[in-house]
């Protein structure tokens, strides 16, 4: 038995006797959530077509695309919450196609013979020249039933544990995906666990699966729905505030969480917009959650605090000898800057001074941001699923190690 697994089955025991505390029932046989590990089920791209076509919400800005292998051979179970990314050839504005690397949610409990991604779609943000976002418009527009894609082996290392213990999970607009995954999976798995749902959007034309979702919480006693609309629109609240089902005048938040949940140590999974997770998470420390039951993931750039998290220790412990500072140049911007403890991953530091990098998964699981050291070390703050070049890096999960030249 390894060090590392050790110290998470102690971890694991420790939860069982606070679970025994709270009287809640835990499964002898489940192992903790160091034994999670699925292979990638294949190496580079592996072709898909499209079987299924669905529009998911009311506003018509979210489509689930139903995916099946080319090869027709059956497909290996994956984490859910895990993601599946894409090589695609989208349309440039001058013409012709240009390749476009992006990261997408699997959206369902694992199948057999397909996968399901549920993308929305970005619009240009009004007043500015940002253009509309190009895979999600390139989804929304030019893929539909018999397109092909190729997709990479699902990756990621935010996904759901296999214990019973019991279970929040929190998704903001599109960061629902993800929390559907788990949620299905759960409730086919582990139809007696008890899972709580919080789905914010500004209203209820948004909601995404809100039939299904609804269905489900029916079914399942051990499954509390709870619809937190934020800028909710004249009849969306006037039905269903009893039963299984709940709607929300109001942000997901602790107050709410603690409004509503039993006093029990519950695992938090959370995925949505950075400023949700830059609010929440450190409400949930505050509000007394240990960290280890604190799990995240954010779309877009994010750089979430943590005041207690084995992360943060890790960034403290790779800083120069010298000091806290650490000297970063990025050779083609012509730039150089000083990173500190707490200021992110090289890519987040990077996009933070104006420094353009092309990504994806923002999680070491695309390889989009593979850059090449030019001097000096970097450390990674978690083990990427992509393997990259010998001399190069991902900057979307390391820091600094010393001071360091990158190529961009």
């Amino acid at each position: 038995m390894s060090v590392g697994f050790w110290r998470h089955w102690q971890a694991y025991q420790a939860l069982r006797h606070v679970a025994a505390e709270f009287d809640i029932a835990v499964n002898p046989d489940a192992a903790p959530d160091v034994t999670q590990t699925v292979a990638a089920a294949w190496t580079g791209y592996r072709s898909f077509h499209v079987e299924r076509k669905v529009v998911e919400d009311t506003a018509a800005q979210v489509c689930s695309f139903y995916l099946v292998p080319e090869d027709g051979k059956p497909l290996s179970p994956f984490l859910p919450g895990q993601f599946l990314t894409f090589a695609l050839d989208a349309p440039s504005a001058t013409g012709g196609v240009q390749p476009v690397i992006r990261c997408y949610s699997l959206s369902d409990a694992p199948q057999t013979n397909s996968y399901r991604i549920s993308v929305k779609r970005a619009p240009a943000p009004v007043g500015n020249q940002v253009p509309p976002g190009i895979s999600s418009n390139y989804f929304h527009d030019h893929v539909e039933v018999g397109s092909q894609l190729q997709v990479r082996a699902p990756a990621g290392h935010f996904y759901i544990d296999r214990s019973d213990a019991p279970v929040v999970l929190i998704g903001g607009g599109i960061g629902i995906t993800p929390m559907l995954s788990m949620l299905n999976w759960c409730l086919t798995e582990q139809p007696a666990r008890e899972v709580w749902l919080f789905y914010g959007v500004r209203n209820r034309a948004e909601l995404v699966m809100q039939a299904q979702l609804q269905a489900r919480a029916a079914q399942y006693p051990g499954f509390h729905l709870h619809f937190c609309l934020s800028d909710p629109q004249a009849g969306d609240l006037g039905e269903h505030q009893s039963g299984p089902v709940h709607y929300h005048h109001s942000r997901v938040d602790v107050a709410l969480l603690r409004r509503l949940l039993p006093l029990k140590p519950y695992h938090y999974y959370i995925c949505g917009p950075t400023p949700m997770l830059q609010s929440l998470v450190p409400a949930l420390e505050d509000w007394g959650v240990p960290d280890g039951r604190i799990h995240f993931e954010a779309f877009g750039p994010a750089s979430i605090p943590r005041k207690n998290s084995a992360s943060a220790t890790r960034a403290t412990s790779q800083r120069d000898d010298k000091g806290d500072a650490v000297m970063v140049t990025f050779a083609k911007s012509g730039k150089q800057e000083t990173w500190e403890p707490g200021m992110g991953s090289l890519l987040d530091f990077a996009e933070a001074r104006g420094i353009v990098v092309s990504s994806g998964c923002r999680a070491g699981g695309c390889g989009s941001c593979q850059t090449s050291i030019r001097a000096g070390e970097v450390a990674y703050t978690q083990a990427p699923d992509f393997d990259p070049e010998p001399g190069t890096c991902l900057l979307c999960v390391c820091t600094p190690k010393t001071a360091v030249t990158l190529e961009v």
